[in-house]
């Protein structure tokens, strides 16, 4: 989109300097003519890389709020797994008490 806008914008420009040098007018209207169409050119050009900034911040914020949420998923997925591992390790220390008091016994 950038690209057609940027050679849409070059068009316009040599077109218009090509039209107003071509004209049978004054040196001066000639001038102000140009002067006039440089700053239209300038300006469409301005509003154009604004909206190309606008977008790319959008974008950005876009992928901001997705990783804010990729990283809440991670975090409880990691939360769960990490309660499974607790719970795997409760276990095991409960058989190793019992083994344990079983020596303490046999003592």
């Amino acid at each position: 989109m950038i690209q057609y806008k940027g050679a849409l914008v070059l068009g316009a420009l040599i077109g218009a300097a090509a039209g107003v040098l071509l004209a049978p007018e004054k040196g001066n209207i000639t001038r102000d003519k140009l002067k006039k169409e440089g700053k239209d050119v300038k300006d469409q050009i301005v509003d154009d890389f604004k909206e190309v900034k606008d977008d790319m911040s959008k974008a950005a914020k876009s992928s901001k709020e997705k990783l804010k949420e990729e990283i809440k998923d991670i975090a409880s997925k990691t939360s769960y797994q990490t309660e499974k591992a607790i719970t795997f390790l409760e276990k095991q220390l409960a058989i190793l008490k019992e083994k344990n008091k079983t020596l303490q016994q046999t003592s």
